[in-house]
Order: C-alpha cells, then sequence, then structure tokens
C-alpha cells in the first residue's frame, strides 16, 4: 500500500474569509464607512469612485476601482461616475507600471454570480497587473497561488505614489 503525500501550507489569515463569506452588506460599502489605511485598503477617494486593494488578490497589485454609491448595475451608472472610473483605472495602470514593472494587465468587469463576480451588488473594474511566469505549477496542481509580498507592504507602495 502506498502512502499519500501532500502538501500543507499555512494561511490563517483565510480563516477571516471562510468566518465572513456569507456575512451579510456590501463589503465595498463597509470599508468606505472606515477611515482609508491598510485595514480597509481603500488607497483613494474620487468625487465619485474609489480605488482598492482586493483582499484577496490574484496577483501582487490587484486592484478594484468601483463607484462611491452602491450601484448593482453597469448601465445604471452615470457617465461623470463611469469617466472617473476610467480615468482611476488608467491611472492605477500607470502608478503600477511605475513601481511594480508589470508586463501585462488582466481589465475586468464581472457581473453576476455565473459571470465569477465574488462581491455582487456593488460594481467594480478589476486590474490585475501580470509577469510572464506568474503562473506556476501551485495553482495547476494545488491550487494555490503564492504572493510575494504583503497587502500592507502593496498598499504602502501604492499610497505613497497616489499621495505625491
Amino acid at each position: 500500500m502506498s502512502v499519500k503525500r501532500f502538501a500543507l501550507i499555512w494561511a490563517p489569515w483565510r480563516m477571516e474569509y471562510i468566518k465572513n463569506v456569507d456575512e451579510p452588506g456590501c463589503v465595498f460599502c463597509k470599508k468606505l464607512r472606515m477611515k482609508d489605511g491598510p485595514e480597509n485598503l481603500v488607497l483613494y477617494r474620487g468625487q465619485k469612485s474609489f480605488i482598492m486593494l482586493n483582499l484577496y488578490p490574484y496577483t501582487n497589485g490587484h486592484i478594484m476601482v468601483a463607484p462611491l454609491k452602491h450601484i448593482k448595475d453597469l448601465e445604471k451608472i452615470d457617465a461623470a461616475t463611469l469617466a472617473e472610473m476610467m480615468k482611476l483605472s488608467q491611472k492605477m495602470i500607470t502608478v503600477l507600471k511605475k513601481l511594480m514593472h508589470p508586463e501585462g494587465f488582466n481589465v475586468g468587469i464581472n457581473i453576476g454570480k455565473v459571470a465569477g463576480a465574488g462581491i455582487l451588488g456593488h460594481v467594480h473594474i478589476h486590474i490585475v497587473p501580470r509577469w510572464n511566469g506568474d503562473h506556476n505549477f501551485m495553482p495547476v496542481l494545488s491550487a494555490t497561488k503564492i504572493m510575494p509580498q504583503t497587502l500592507t507592504e502593496v498598499y504602502t507602495l501604492l499610497k505613497r505614489e497616489l499621495t505625491k
């Protein structure tokens, strides 16, 4: 009889997500009621939209841009808010290029659970910096990603640039 071997990766920070995954209310609206800082991951507030780090990023520097108002449907966002969201997205791509030197980006909006939206009810744009080789055997073999920087480090780096 052969013994199956497996890798054990400790990720205690995931427990917070597991305990609160079904918590009622909009995570964005909750974060917007908090003071900005590494605790709420809000990097910037505009007049109509804001930028925040993704708490469960695909890669380092994965950010989201969303309207300040709780709006579920993209087609219901007014033109001024859409324009600011795109302006902030453009700004963040410039900042990420300068500070993190990605070789590309995934930029997108997931609308609805079947489309991959993890936060339903508050539309948002994902900006995911990508590097050649940022994928490896871990996601393929064990559905695990390895993040080389903490969220606090990324937050501090990006916030410093945005407040210049």
